[in-house]
């Protein structure tokens, strides 16, 4: 087995299982447990697992919370699919709302330029990406930036949000469950994807399957709030029937 095709089946044994372990992995591979270490170290270093004591644990089942650069570098096929499927959802014209948020910005990037439309962003990544486009009146969120996911938040940020009102919301999350519903590690960034939720007619998730079952410290939102969920094809087949049943349609992409 090439060391690619082993990094890719960790990682999927990680994120099934909440962590895996050197000794155990060594076994089933029939390598050293140097070997392993090395690769679990190729995968933190791409920001996909945390080392811990005795093996890893995926990066999204733990409080940290990666940077930008690191989330742009994962999961790229499956959150450009994800964007393309959103495409379809953007209005010809009108106001929508892009969330902070690496597959978000992935959808900022391919909008059409024969669309006009009213884009409001605390993203400063989306914000870059449309500040020269022609047929995009940017209305651009301020507040304090938090440097991990360049978003504006705190109450600038909300007094801006609790005056408007836009026919579509774009969120991102970094996890999602039927018992939590949409949540974040910071309380910060909760409160703003909270009221840009509630300045929406409706609201899109676009979430990878490995946000899908995961649970956050902040609650921003119900899973009753979300009119569309779309995913990739990685997303367990039950979980994604069981938020089907709960009202909230999910499209795979």
């Amino acid at each position: 087995m090439y060391a690619e095709e082993r990094h890719w089946t960790i990682l999927e044994q990680a994120r099934k299982n909440g962590r895996v372990d050197v000794a155990v992995l060594a076994s089933q591979f029939e390598i050293t447990t140097e070997t392993v270490r090395r690769d679990l170290t190729a995968l933190e270093r791409r920001g996909e697992l945390r080392r811990v004591h005795g093996g890893a644990i995926p990066m999204e089942r733990m409080g940290f919370e990666p940077g930008v650069s690191a989330r742009e570098s994962v999961m790229i096929a499956e959150k450009t699919r994800i964007a393309k499927a959103a495409l379809e959802l953007v209005p010809e014209e009108g106001a929508i709302l892009l969330d902070a948020g690496t597959t978000v910005a992935r959808l900022a990037q391919i909008l059409p330029v024969d669309r006009e439309l009213t884009v409001v962003t605390h993203s400063l990544t989306t914000a870059f990406a449309l500040g020269g486009r022609g047929n995009i009146t940017l209305m651009l969120v301020g507040g304090r930036l938090r440097g991990r996911t360049l978003a504006a938040v705190d109450s600038w940020a909300l007094h801006a949000l609790n005056d408007i009102y836009v026919d579509v919301a774009f969120m991102a999350t970094n996890g999602l469950s039927l018992e939590r519903g949409l949540t974040t590690p910071d309380t910060a960034e909760a409160m703003v994807k909270r009221a840009a939720i509630a300045a929406a007619r409706r609201t899109i998730v676009l979430a990878d399957h490995t946000k899908v079952g995961n649970d956050h410290f902040a609650r921003f939102g119900e899973l009753a709030e979300v009119d569309t969920l779309i995913t990739d094809e990685g997303v367990d087949s039950q979980v994604a029937e069981e938020i089907r049943r709960a009202g909230t349609q999910v499209v795979t992409a």
